[in-house]
């Protein structure tokens, strides 16, 4: 019985280690989806001024 309850914990503490990594890769990947973003509105307007100019 000892023994599941240790198997049990170790689970337990890997999928939270597991659980904390998938959050913060999460929040990474927003931040990085939104420099994308700006940096492909950047370069459109600065496609868009040397056609005009």
């Amino acid at each position: 019985m000892l023994k599941v309850a240790a198997v049990l914990l170790a689970l337990m503490v890997l999928f939270g280690i597991l659980g904390f990594v998938v959050d913060v890769a999460g929040a990474i990947t927003k931040a990085a989806f939104f420099v994308c973003l700006i940096a492909l509105g950047v370069s459109l307007a600065m496609k868009a001024f040397k056609r005009e100019a």
